[in-house]
């Protein structure tokens, strides 16, 4: 890599330390460290959340879409439009004031108003595993991509660089530091998207005609998707904007029930049109300059395979010249970073409040829980760098993880702010059985019916588990 882009990538990364080593000295206690003091902006929380959501998997992902479906991939997104402004309506004007009165933390304390401690504590484990395997996926993604993409940058070193700048702003500087640096990232990524990849993009391909010359309508149109496909989409992605820890400790570092929501509305906004066009548009470009040969340096040869997440890369490999490859490398980092550090900050806060906290008895002292809080996230932190660096399956692994937590805590929110009969009993093993099945599902690979996700039926199950229980023990304990 030339000199110059690797002054520009040291550059920007100082820079995000420097916004971690601002914020050590601002924090007093652990409200300052997860929920920002209570008093986060609108804007800076909506361009966190769409950071977070969006991150280095999204980011690429939209790429590989792009490259396989046209700009129909783009409504993949569009759920995530659907689950921001869903929850701003339904689910914040619940969670704000609850989260202001009782000074939560955490998802899982949620749990523990609405049910009992233990199925809060078994909610903090399994939201704290999910996050832990997020925060390891990241790392190794953006660490693959880095390497893949910059022929002088090993995996190794791309994923000590990754990990380590990761880690320590985010033990530094807390949520305050997570989310000032994801509004910067953001505007690196989006900055790098439209003013830098696409415009050069569209250029050394040839432009429309070049377009129309080689892929087929079906790449410029919106439909080139079948519907179990959106129906999959949206049952992954929605239901994440309901039980998704990053989101709640977000909702509590925000001052007012409207200011939350307004955040939420930019969050969704970004989602789709516009991140969603972008990421599918580069993939487009990336298929067009594949099936014409520009990659055929690189050993990618028209009309052979490629994985379709390593065409958006290999793109800007090829188009991007000295400079601007170190900006656009810093746009990846970026992306992949904002997910990464709240992740770890999920990670952290589940584990510290809802299961650590409960055993050693610290809840009253603020000193040695942000103290803790900081220790925890720097042990985390090093554990999935670890994960990362020794695990090559990790990303199928946390995705399991994922799924057990989505289709495993979303029926019991469901039950704890929107139904009259509920019971700890219910919450618990809805959790257990909906996570379980989907998990046992995924695993085998038994054929599902009109190829629909795994997450449907675990969320069916957790549901019918949830409903059977209420109904056979009414107001049961455990």
């Amino acid at each position: 890599m030339h000199w110059v882009d690797i002054s520009v990538f040291v550059l920007y990364m100082i820079l995000v330390l420097g916004i971690g080593f601002y914020f050590l000295k601002k924090n007093r206690d652990a409200d300052d460290y997860y929920v920002g003091s209570r008093k986060m902006g609108s804007v800076h929380v909506g361009l966190s959340v769409v950071a977070t959501d969006v991150g280095g998997g999204f980011s690429i992902g939209l790429g590989g879409l792009g490259f396989i479906l046209g700009l129909a991939g783009s409504w993949m997104l569009f759920t995530g439009l659907v689950g921001a402004w869903l929850s701003a309506v339904v689910l914040i004007p619940k969670v704000h004031p609850l989260g202001k009165d009782m000074k939560l933390f955490t998802f899982p304390e949620i749990f523990r108003h609405f049910y009992s401690r233990r199925v809060a504590m078994a909610a903090g484990i399994i939201s704290g595993i999910g996050y832990l395997g997020f925060t390891s996926s990241q790392i190794l993604a953006g660490a693959k991509l880095a390497s893949a993409t910059f022929i002088n940058l090993d995996m190794n070193t791309a994923l000590v660089i990754m990990g380590v700048i990761a880690v320590v702003y985010t033990v530094m500087g807390g949520i305050k530091a997570v989310i000032y640096t994801d509004t910067f990232q953001w505007i690196i990524l989006m900055g790098g998207l439209v003013f830098i990849g696409i415009p050069i993009g569209y250029t050394a391909i040839g432009g429309m005609p070049a377009i129309r010359e080689t892929l087929g309508p079906e790449f410029l149109s919106f439909s080139n998707v079948p519907w179990q496909t959106i129906v999959n989409w949206a049952v992954t992605i929605i239901p994440i904007w309901f039980v998704g820890m990053t989101l709640y400790q977000r909702i509590y570092a925000t001052r007012t029930v409207k200011q939350a929501q307004k955040a939420w509305y930019i969050a969704g906004i970004f989602e789709w049109p516009f991140m969603a066009m972008m990421g599918v548009i580069l993939g487009l470009f990336s298929r067009v300059a594949f099936e014409n040969g520009m990659f055929e340096y690189l050993g990618y040869m028209a009309g052979d395979g490629m994985d379709p997440e390593q065409g958006l890369p290999v793109l800007l490999r090829t188009i991007l010249p000295v400079g601007l490859m170190g900006l656009m490398m810093s746009a990846y980092f970026s992306a992949i970073m904002s997910t990464a550090d709240s992740c770890m900050m999920a990670a952290s806060g589940n584990l510290l409040t809802d299961v650590l906290s409960r055993l050693f008895r610290i809840e009253g002292n603020q000193k040695v829980m942000l103290r803790f809080s900081q220790g925890l996230t720097l042990f985390i932190g090093v554990l999935a760098l670890f994960i990362a660096a020794t695990m090559e399956n990790v990303l199928e692994l946390m995705l399991y993880s994922y799924a057990f937590m989505v289709s495993g805590l979303l029926m019991p929110v469901i039950g704890a702010f929107f139904l009259k009969d509920r019971s700890s009993l219910a919450a618990f093993w809805s959790m257990i059985i909906g996570g379980g099945t989907t998990l046992l599902l995924t695993a085998t690979g038994i054929p599902l019916p009109f190829g629909l996700d795994p997450n449907i039926f675990g969320i069916s199950a957790s549901a019918l588990t949830f409903f059977s229980l209420v109904k056979l023990f009414p107001g049961a304990r455990f």
